[in-house]
């Protein structure tokens, strides 16, 4: 374990990495997503086919102990490294993967400074989501992130920027973009089944259990709550605060629009083509039903207007809605989208169901196969990227843009206000305290990326 002068020079050094990376970005435009592989990406950090691909771990709780199962059942995979502050949850992974002792540990940067590192997988709490990944790209690494991509729409666009920079590729953990019947289905959509797509609506209905009134205590031993908190701003240890319950939490996390709902908006927003941020949003919401310590609503809707070059047949809708106490919910599913067309509707869910209906309200016979989403195929479009070029499915600004709705809408909720944002600058519009939470504060020794 490195010292505290280590640990401060570390920190230093994350912050000029992340401060250059803000400076470069600027009031640089969006772009679109690339229509192909990176070709700089595959001339630069390919790996050869007789080399195994070096994979590492960060953040050992269900998601990440998920996600490096399916990169174990790879055979040109090799898992390197594991990383975690919490020594029993790290130690229980390591024992039922044969990691070494000494590769699985609490400090990142031991894990980055290994050169023959291929990869790593980035399943913390949210709010480590951007930080770890790029300093991984910083490091050379290619980085398969969970979802959401980033805690805030600023630090979401600097591993934008990092993997660009470093010509590394990151993959967003929205699966649905590798699922077949997804791609099939927004093929679909782009041939015109449904006519022009104008609105789509998306739902994440299901029925959340209360976090309960928690009590600031000093962290429990074998738990090393200063790295994971890290680049955020030290608070209390909290008992319903760490491990699965982070996600309620301004501090650490995105809601459950960040945490659930992004895979609902991402696959809408992908059916109904846009491709930049919205310039208008509206939303409504709070706690309607859960009386306990959670900061974020579990009643939401949000709506984002898309307006194109603001004529007819040019703008787009995308509608957003959240209920975290029922169990009823539209087609039987709790995820779900529906897409409207001039000349028809698709409904699609990554549950593994699809209807379409004529503009008559008629079934349209589909030679689409039923698929839920599909997390093996999304680890092996990234490995493919890695080894050969292959065009990522959710590259790192595709889930910026679908991360960012969470972002605008969680905002929109908390301040009880219509927002206008610019797409390009990535600024709420003639808001100070809207367009003070697109950024966070960072603790000073991790730098203020601004």
């Amino acid at each position: 374990m490195h010292n505290a002068g280590d640990r401060r020079q570390f920190l230093q050094t994350m912050s000029a990495s992340v401060a250059a990376a803000a400076v470069s970005h600027g009031a640089a435009a969006v772009a679109a997503p690339s229509a192909g592989a990176n070709p700089a990406v595959a001339a630069a950090n390919t790996v050869r086919s007789a080399d195994k691909v070096q994979v590492a771990l960060i953040g050992c709780g269900g998601r990440g102990t998920h996600d490096i199962q399916l990169f174990r059942s790879n055979p040109d995979v090799e898992i390197s490294w594991i990383c975690d502050p919490d020594d029993a949850r790290r130690a229980s992974l390591a024992k039922s993967l044969g990691i070494p002792a000494d590769r699985a540990i609490a400090d990142l940067r031991r894990v980055l400074e290994d050169d023959s590192l291929t990869a790593v997988v980035v399943a913390t709490p949210d709010h480590w989501h951007s930080p770890a990944a790029i300093l991984a790209c910083n490091a050379g690494k290619h980085v398969y992130v969970e979802k959401p991509i980033s805690h805030n729409i600023r630090e979401g666009r600097i591993l934008v920027d990092a993997a660009a920079r470093n010509k590394v590729n990151v993959q967003h953990g929205t699966q649905s973009r590798s699922t077949k019947m997804m791609i099939d289905a927004v093929k679909l959509l782009r041939e015109g089944i449904i006519g022009t797509v104008l609105v789509a609506k998306c739902w994440n209905i299901q029925k959340r259990g209360s976090i309960g009134r928690g009590q600031d205590t000093n962290p429990p031993a074998g738990f090393d709550y200063d790295t994971w908190v890290g680049p955020a701003t030290m608070i209390p240890y909290r008992t319903n605060r760490v491990h699965n319950r982070w996600t309620w939490w301004y501090h650490f996390g995105t809601g459950d629009m960040g945490n659930d709902g992004v895979h609902d908006i991402d696959y809408t927003r992908w059916g109904l083509g846009v491709e930049t941020h919205p310039s208008k949003v509206a939303a409504a919401g709070g706690k309607f039903f859960q009386d306990d310590d959670q900061e974020f609503p579990d009643t939401q809707q949000v709506t984002f207007e898309y307006p194109g070059n603001g004529q007819p047949g040019d703008r787009r809708m995308l509608i957003y809605e959240q209920r975290l106490w029922s169990t009823n919910y539209p087609f039987n599913v709790d995820s779900g989208a529906e897409f409207y067309g001039t000349s028809g509707q698709m409904f699609l869910s990554r549950r593994g169901k699809i209807q379409v209906l004529n503009a008559q309200n008629k079934p349209v016979k589909l030679d689409v196969n039923p698929e839920p989403q599909n997390d093996a195929a999304h680890v092996k479009n990234f490995l493919a990227a890695i080894r050969s070029g292959e065009t990522l499915n959710a590259d790192a600004l595709t889930g910026h843009l679908s991360t960012s709705l969470c972002h605008l809408g969680n905002i929109a909720t908390r301040l009880g206000k219509s927002l206008n944002f610019d797409p390009q600058q990535e600024q709420i519009i003639g808001d100070d305290e809207a367009n003070s939470l697109v950024r966070r504060e960072y603790r000073d020794h991790w730098g203020k990326p601004e």
